[in-house]
């Protein structure tokens, strides 16, 4: 299992499958490999069914109105998009086998439990169950390490939630700043949330990402996120109601790259110059005859100048040289150094 913050040397990065398979057991097992093709450190499904989630009523509450899945149906919904668990066996050892973390987002007790006999490592939190408190508890008392995404949640909500692991004795949470919104649009993401969240929470803080593209990834990760989750497609011509906000593997393995060259680009707080930079210093400034100067002539500003390149005594000195005496003779172009001057 590569999850284990303490011990992590990079970004972890999540491909979130969700309904990407369009009810299909073979694209599910496509998308696993190409994930793990792609540059992903993990694969992501969802555990529950329509029944799990919601009920199969058709009055107004359960219609959506508005948004990606505007006229849907949540139950209706739910059973386009759910992962049928006689599959996640198979998924996990196929991930395994890629060497790919396997993760699931359970919805209910039954989940859990089925999760647990699955024998998962850590557990995902969606962000519309943040407020589901007893979900939470049950989750953290299963002792195993929680990303717990926290889209539309207050400082207060995501307190109540945090409170809730730990006071199973569980204290291994990471919290994924979220827009739980489809796609996630880049003006109301508040990236700079991340920063806030890790220093007022004292926990590792991520990003599940709803929007298009690398940017955000990227921006979070100069911020200091530890975790991207990414919603992942083998193409978005498959029609399910995720395809839209999803990533294509070209697109997915781009973001890795950018993610990664960001955090090489991060490197650690260092003062002076790289090795890169070493080979440069030479062209800084420093001070030159820009005149033939003799035996006893004064150094004036008109025989000698600071200029490019580093040679001759740093510009700080000139204050210093003006007015002193040429030891020697001075050609044109010859740097300045004190042993070829005199007061």
């Amino acid at each position: 299992m590569k999850f284990n913050l303490k011990e992590l040397k990079q970004t972890y990065i999540i491909a979130e499958m969700s309904a990407n398979h369009a009810g299909c057991l073979e694209n599910a097992k496509k998308i696993i490999g190409a994930a793990k093709e792609a540059g992903a450190d993990c694969i992501k499904i969802q555990t529950y069914t329509p029944d799990t989630m919601t009920i199969d009523c058709t009055n107004k509450y359960f219609q959506i109105d508005g948004g990606t899945w505007d006229g849907e149906n949540l139950y209706h919904l739910y059973e386009k998009a759910y992962t049928p668990w006689e599959w996640e066996e198979e998924l996990k050892q196929q991930a395994e086998e890629l060497e790919l973390d396997f993760l699931s987002t359970p919805f209910d007790k039954t989940s859990v439990d089925f999760l647990e006999d699955l024998g998962v490592e850590f557990y995902k939190i969606a962000s519309f169950e943040l407020v589901d408190i007893p979900l939470i508890e049950y989750v953290a008392s299963k002792g195993k390490p929680i990303i717990l995404s926290t889209g539309m949640g207050t400082k207060e909500e995501i307190e109540e939630a945090v409170s809730a692991i730990k006071a199973q004795e569980n204290d291994k949470v990471v919290l994924l700043r979220c827009s739980s919104a489809y796609p996630a649009v880049s003006d109301e993401m508040n990236l700079l949330t991340i920063q806030d969240m890790k220093k007022y929470f004292g926990l590792p803080v991520g990003l599940s990402d709803h929007s298009m593209g690398s940017v955000a990834a990227v921006t979070a990760v100069a911020l200091g996120a530890r975790v991207i989750e990414k919603h992942f497609c083998l193409n978005r011509d498959i029609k399910n109601p995720d395809a839209s906000f999803s990533m294509e593997p070209t697109e997915f393995q781009q973001m890795v790259q950018d993610v990664r060259a960001a955090e090489r680009a991060i490197g650690t707080v260092n003062y002076g110059p790289s090795d890169q930079e070493k080979n440069s210093i030479i062209f800084r400034r420093s001070i030159f005859a820009v005149e033939d100067i003799e035996k006893g002539e004064t150094i004036t500003e008109k025989n000698t100048r600071v200029i490019r390149p580093g040679y001759g005594l740093k510009p700080k000195e000139y204050k210093n040289v003006l007015g002193m005496v040429a030891k020697k003779h001075i050609s044109y172009g010859e740097p300045l150094s004190y042993d070829k001057l005199e007061v």
